[in-house]
């Protein structure tokens, strides 16, 4: 069993196995038991790996032309992926088959969410939002919306759909209907969101490079400002109070708490481990503790802790030749993957 070095740091992120899909590792999302993993490769094929040993389980074809995202039921047998042939594809993982094919609505499709409960799948083709139940059956097509939607999130503690857009947020109630419950406006193009896990914060970032910050029962909101690139890496810790952020090649960290006002006008805590050239590809905080994964496109995945007083880095790792894409904590807290542009897959042991 390997030591540490006297005198330098443990790297608390340990390869457990690497295996590896046909291309760029697009999307990754484990069974609600922790037993599998599977990760799509962008040119359409997805595997579901044994997450004890690396070994692929099961092999699906995916999507023509593309998958865009996986995203395993929870508490559930069924795997739901979406992609270019603007289809929505429930898998039974357990059997190794495909149970159910859905018109997506519109000729690509990008986003996939399912409700904590696994009662409905959300997904996104175009402008177009649409509800589903577990079995296939359509419970709501949403409005279509101004622009492309960017991403869905259900609101946490309800059944409330969430869809951002070109101009806005808009809250849905699709089981009760399809009329807006909240439309939080704003002029510009969103691309990615994040509940707080209390559900009382929804923030997005955007295309100018800006981080918007909504209380939502108050519909009053806030922004920050000064990232290096359009912002799409968004994470909250488990007690709602910091949200990390990309936008860069440093991973900011905003305790929300910081003041009556919020984050505006406070100093984040800046978390650089990543190359000056680099640009963060994903952040990821455990969903129960408070450890805090960075990709960039520099190849690196590092492991942080932000409070730690000797340090907030505590782990890292490098794709060769590749940049690192996209992350998943396992459902035990302590597993953590990673894919990059190469197809390759690793899990570690965190912490």
């Amino acid at each position: 069993m390997p030591r540490p070095t006297p005198g330098k740091p443990e790297n608390k992120l340990r390869p457990v196995w690497q295996a590896a899909v046909p291309d760029h590792a697009i999307s990754l999302s484990w069974s609600p038991d922790g037993r599998f993993l599977a990760a799509a490769a962008v040119s359409g094929p997805v595997t579901v790996f044994d997450a004890a040993t690396g070994k692929p389980a099961r092999q699906f074809p995916g999507h023509g032309f593309g998958t865009a995202a996986v995203a395993w039921q929870p508490g559930g047998p069924l795997l739901a992926s979406v992609g270019q042939d603007g289809k929505v594809r429930l898998w039974d993982a357990a059997a190794g088959a495909e149970a159910k094919v859905l018109e997506a609505g519109a000729a690509w499709a990008e986003k996939a969410v399912w409700h904590p409960s696994g009662r409905w799948l959300a997904t996104a083709a175009g402008r177009k939002p649409r509800v589903w139940t577990a079995a296939g059956d359509l419970v709501r097509e949403l409005p279509p919306q101004a622009g492309t939607v960017t991403d869905l999130a259900w609101r946490p503690g309800t059944d409330h759909l969430t869809v951002l857009a070109y101009g806005a947020a808009t809250t849905y109630a699709p089981a009760a209907g399809a009329d807006p419950v909240k439309v939080l406006a704003w002029k510009g193009s969103p691309l990615a969101m994040a509940w707080s896990p209390d559900g009382s914060i929804l923030a997005h970032g955007n295309q100018d490079a800006t981080v918007h910050f909504w209380y939502y029962d108050e519909s009053r909101d806030l922004q920050m400002y000064g990232y290096r690139t359009k912002v799409r890496e968004l994470a909250w810790d488990h007690t709602s109070r910091y949200l990390a952020t990309g936008g860069g090649p440093v991973a900011c960290v905003w305790d929300c708490r910081a003041g009556p006002g919020g984050p505006e006008g406070s100093t984040p805590q800046m978390l650089d481990g990543h190359a000056e050239d680099a640009t963060l590809t994903a952040v990821a905080y455990q969903a129960r503790g408070f450890l805090l994964a960075s990709a960039g496109t520099d190849g690196r995945v590092v492991l942080w802790q932000p409070a730690n007083a000797r340090g907030p880095q505590v782990g890292t790792f490098a794709f060769a030749g590749a940049e690192a894409s996209v992350l998943a904590w396992g459902p035990d807290d302590r597993s953590l993957a990673a894919g990059s542009g190469s197809g390759a897959v690793v899990v570690f042991r965190a912490g």
